[in-house]
């Protein structure tokens, strides 16, 4: 039978879209089935900011009566303002293991973008790129961290079998709490004996200003990496909103220096750990079950989701430690919070500094995310 792809606009009839993934990973032990409730705010434009300066649709695959794929097709004007490159994205690409349903969603999302005027099909972002990103294409043996994705072992192959290329791949790395390498020792006290720095923690009860603050670090850190677009004000009170949930502050912290904020490290609990085995449902009885394992047995795995240092330190002889020794920081406060080991991600592929700096934590890469591309013809 032929695959009939089925549009369902963003906010309305969801559940399809939702629901196709129980169907993809079925089987796949790895596989951490997000939080609906989550999912539902991030595809309903009033709940999401990104619908602000972005628009999108969202697609299913099936053959007769049977789901078997999904995809989404997405315009953000604030990365058409940047880049002026008439690119569009899809995301969420998530398929059984057939080329001929990864072909026709693929299809589907070009044709979306190229009907709106995009010359380039990019992605998968779900749905910008400080969302998931990309398609998982090594390290299939463990399960996803808090904000990661997660993919099948054949999504990959299905992608350039649909036409896609890569562009750029993003590594996660895995750090083990354990001794530290003299280097980054002697990094952490060095900055600890400079009487101008001070790391501090993140204050939940300040989140609003906090958040802020980490905004305008991270803007100017990363506002030279490949593919970056900056958060606006919507979003930044939305992921105040959503730190002061899951925040814990001896696992974040801001450097100042001389009281000026000017680096940012933010750790987040694992909460894919406690999650697993709920199938994305909170109600009835996922909520209470995920309260009392937050409470009675917290995650012993954590992800540094980002790390940020101001652009006007870079070269800055004196302060050239300091993303060593935050990392440090975070490694020895997460060793007292009975942390085993924790993701640091994601880094792009050619970003030498950053991660030189990693395997001086003795880090290593053990995920590999890879964003594709094609041409959209006229």
């Amino acid at each position: 039978m032929t695959i009939h792809i089925r549009e369902h606009r963003p906010g309305e009839n969801l559940g399809a879209f939702i629901g196709v993934a129980h169907e993809v990973f079925r089987g796949d032990p790895c596989w951490v089935p997000p939080l609906e409730l989550d999912m539902r705010e991030r595809l309903t434009p009033r709940k999401n900011p990104f619908f602000e300066h972005g628009e999108a649709m969202l697609f299913t695959a099936w053959r007769g009566n049977r789901l078997l794929g999904r995809c989404s097709a997405q315009i953000d004007r604030e990365h058409l303002r940047i880049y002026n490159d008439e690119t569009g994205f899809f995301g969420f690409f998530d398929t059984v293991d057939d080329e001929e349903v990864a072909r026709a969603l693929i299809d589907a999302a070009t044709s979306w973008c190229g009907r709106r005027g995009m010359k380039r099909l990019r992605g998968p972002l779900s749905l910008t790129i400080n969302d998931e990103v990309g398609t998982l294409v090594e390290g299939f043996d463990t399960p996803p961290f808090v904000l990661m994705g997660h993919s099948r072992d054949y999504q990959g192959g299905l992608a350039e079998a649909a036409g896609l290329a890569k562009v750029k791949d993003m590594l996660a790395w895995k750090y083990e709490v354990g001794k530290l390498p003299a280097r980054s020792e002697r990094a952490w006290r060095a900055v600890h004996e400079m009487p101008e720095v001070r790391l501090r923690s993140m204050r939940k009860k300040d989140m609003a200003s906090e958040a802020v603050l980490v905004m305008e670090i991270f803007n100017d850190a990363w506002s030279d990496n490949w593919g970056f677009v900056p958060m606006t004000e919507s979003q930044i009170k939305k992921m105040a909103k959503e730190l002061r949930l899951f925040l814990d502050e001896n696992l974040a912290f801001i450097a100042e220096i001389d009281g000026k904020p000017m680096a940012v490290l933010i750790c987040l609990p694992n909460l894919n750990e406690s999650i697993q085995d709920l199938g994305g449902k909170l109600f009835p009885f996922g909520l209470p079950k995920l309260l009392w394992r937050l409470k009675m047995r917290p995650p012993r795995t954590a992800r540094v989701v980002l790390l940020g240092i101001r652009k006007e330190l870079r070269g800055v002889k004196r302060y050239g430690a300091l993303a060593l020794a935050m990392c440090t920081e975070v490694a020895k406060r997460g060793a007292a919070q009975g942390i085993t080991w924790g993701e640091l991600s994601w880094t792009l592929e050619d970003n030498a500094a950053v991660n030189l700096g990693i395997r001086a934590m003795n880090g290593r890469v053990y995920k590999r995310y890879r964003v594709y591309e094609k041409a959209i013809a006229d």
